[in-house]
């Protein structure tokens, strides 16, 4: 299955798309320099095929080269940031 990522930032989100179905979705709100991650959904049919981890790990790539820091609101991405330390900096 080939999936693609892409960053809505008009709707505040970032969206993985698996042959052209929306499997899932990262939202965030901005406050200042910061995108706060507060809800990450993975549509039943597509969960345990490790997506949601791709999705998260393309959306704090972008904050990155964004030049924005992150908040965590999101218990998914706060496991996901405590796992993969190389995000750690990104932490506001």
């Amino acid at each position: 299955m080939a999936h693609t990522i892409e960053h809505k930032p008009e709707q505040n989100r970032f969206e993985i798309h698996v042959d052209g179905t929306l499997a899932g979705h990262a939202d965030y709100t901005v406050t200042g320099n910061v995108r706060d991650f507060d809800h990450t959904v993975t549509d039943p049919a597509f969960r345990g095929q490790g997506l949601a981890g791709k999705l998260v790990s393309a959306a704090l790539d972008s904050s990155r080269a964004d030049g924005v820091q992150i908040a965590t609101s999101c218990s998914y991405v706060e496991k996901f940031v405590a796992q993969n330390t190389e995000y750690q900096d990104l932490l506001a």
